[in-house]
């Protein structure tokens, strides 16, 4: 695994290239990041069906996230550095989506494990 976005990301294509500071890439520096928060994989797994299903992201964060931030998992803008590292890598690499039709990302870190969805990006 690579550290902390630098560079190497896994083919996941040339989000970030490996200029560090972006510019006319799409180096964003911050992020309207949304999650659902389980602390089980089993749990994890039961909200990623219900997202496979069509369900609207903000609906399956409110029945499945144990984060505090259960409304609709949002979590809001989110500068570089204000993230686990591990949830950082995958938010800043993800592309806008919307909650009725989302493009996600999973992660684990120590407060458990993340299905991950991005707003916006500037």
């Amino acid at each position: 695994m690579a550290p902390k976005g630098k560079g190497g990301d896994k083919g996941k294509g040339a989000d970030k290239g490996g200029d560090k500071k972006g510019g006319a890439q799409k180096g964003a520096q911050s992020v309207n990041v949304r999650h659902i928060l389980c602390e089980k994989h089993g749990k994890k797994e039961e909200a990623l069906k219900k997202l496979n299903e069509g369900v609207a992201f903000n609906k399956v964060a409110e029945e499945y996230s144990e984060d505090k931030a259960r409304a609709g998992g949002s979590l809001g803008w989110k500068g570089k550095g204000a993230l686990l590292p591990e949830f950082e890598k995958v938010a800043f690499e993800l592309e806008p989506s919307s909650t009725n039709s989302p493009k996600w990302a999973e992660c684990k870190t120590s407060e458990g494990y993340h299905i991950v969805m991005v707003e916006g990006r500037k």
